[in-house]
This record gives structure tokens, C-alpha cells and sequence, in this order.
């Protein structure tokens, strides 16, 4: 320490714990106080104030960032709240759906018995909807079973009497009497013999004379006879080649 005095690094060392021995004020921080014999370095004032603004530039991005962090985060927020409304209201319209199918399969045997009923009502509406019948009318007081047998053997050939006596006879008031064809026989020879047979009675209606009457017939028969009848007939000469003889009256 030449002349007394403290030299520059010393002074510079005790203005440095003087300023931190004191309290720090505003003035203190911005401007600290240098000595007469050291004066503030203008390369380091612009170094600092460059630093300051630099440190303001990122404050600013900062805040930027920050902001659109919070609008990102709002429209995320808002997305994930619509997102998960729509789950839920898909998650419920699916717990309706699987109620109202466990309601479905647990109707299934009702539905099943339903269906068995209307299966029969069809079979039974067909059945009536396909029989045949042919009517015979002249007869007048008691007819008697050996009358139907020889009108039978008049009309039908007699291979047809055994098929013919299993069939339903229905009386129709006083003159008439009416035979009711369910189904065709099984044997496909006597089903060519009761299709031939009721193209005959088709074509030739009578009067008959069977003893004191004057009997007359009436085929009345279905669409789906008609069409078997007609694909019947239209085989005739495919039968005829085989030998498969039919129709012999």
C-alpha cells in the first residue's frame, strides 16, 4: 500500500464488502457505488445491459409461451370434456341396446311357440288351401254304400276303389254328395291314376245314370292340382315309352 493509500484491487475488495455489509436498496443494485479512484467501466455496463435486455426477451417469450401453453391446455381440456361426453352417451345408448336385447332373447321362447303355432296355421290354411273335391249331385233319399261303390267303379278305374273309399264324404243337403280329396295317394302309379282320373271328371261332368238317378258331377279342383295334373300329362309319352301304364278304364 504505496503513499498510504489503499491500492485499486484493494479498494475495489472493501467498496465490495461495504455494499454487502449494507441493506440492499434499489439504488444499490442498480448503480453501485464506485470510488473515486476506480470509475464504471463502460464495456461492462453495456455487457450488463445487454444481459438485462436478453434476460427481458426470454421474460417475454416466457410469457408467450406461457400463454399458449394455457389456450392449448384449455383446448385440450375442452376436447378431452367433449370427448368423454360422447363416450359416455355411447356407453349408455350400448346399455340400451344390450338391455333391449336381453329383453329379445329372453322373449325368444314366446317368440319360438309363436312361430310353431303360425307354422301350423300355415301347413293347415295350405292343406285346405290345396284340397280337392269333386261333387256329385242327383242322389235323392238314402244312398246306400253299395250305390257310391258302383258309381266308383263307374267313374274310377279299380285301382282307384281302395284309394277312393279312404277319402271323406261330405252330404250336401238332400242332393247333393260331395268327396273330399285330402292329399294324393304315396304310390306314385296310383297318384298317375287319380290325376288322369280327374281329368276326366274335368272334361266330362255327366249326367250319369246310376239306377233311378241322374247323377252329375262337379270336379272342383285346386291350383296346385291343376299344375300337378298338367305336368302329369305332359310326361304321358315318357310313360308310355318306360310301359308305365295308367288311366286304364
Amino acid at each position: 500500500m504505496p503513499n498510504g493509500k489503499p491500492s485499486g484491487k484493494h479498494s475495489r475488495q472493501l467498496l465490495f464488502s461495504e455494499a454487502i455489509a449494507q441493506p440492499k436498496t434499489m439504488e444499490a443494485q442498480t448503480a453501485p457505488p464506485c470510488s473515486a479512484s476506480s470509475p464504471a467501466d463502460p464495456t461492462a455496463l453495456e455487457a450488463a445491459n445487454c444481459i438485462l435486455l436478453e434476460i427481458i426477451a426470454v421474460g417475454r417469450r416466457l410469457e408467450v409461451m406461457d400463454s399458449k401453453i394455457s389456450d392449448l391446455t384449455v383446448a385440450s381440456s375442452s376436447s378431452i370434456r367433449a370427448d368423454i361426453a360422447g363416450f359416455r352417451e355411447t356407453v349408455h345408448d350400448l346399455d340400451q341396446r344390450l338391455t333391449t336385447m336381453e329383453g329379445q332373447v329372453a322373449a325368444l321362447p314366446n317368440h319360438e311357440a309363436e312361430l310353431c303355432f303360425l307354422r301350423t296355421k300355415l301347413i293347415d290354411l295350405e292343406d285346405r288351401s290345396c284340397r280337392d273335391n269333386v261333387r256329385f249331385f242327383g242322389f235323392f233319399g238314402n244312398i246306400r254304400r253299395a250305390l257310391i261303390s258302383k258309381l266308383f267303379s263307374n267313374l274310377f278305374c279299380p285301382s282307384l276303389l281302395a284309394w277312393s273309399s279312404h277319402c271323406h264324404w261330405s252330404f250336401k243337403g238332400s242332393t247333393g254328395l260331395a268327396l273330399y280329396i285330402k292329399r294324393p295317394p304315396t304310390s306314385p302309379i296310383l297318384s298317375l291314376h287319380v290325376f288322369y282320373a280327374m281329368s276326366r271328371l274335368a272334361k266330362s261332368q255327366g249326367p250319369y245314370s246310376l239306377e233311378e238317378h241322374e247323377i252329375r258331377v262337379v270336379a272342383d279342383f285346386s291350383r296346385l292340382t291343376n299344375d300337378k295334373r298338367k305336368a302329369f300329362l305332359a310326361l304321358r309319352p315318357q310313360f308310355r315309352n318306360l310301359d308305365i301304364k295308367y288311366g286304364i278304364f
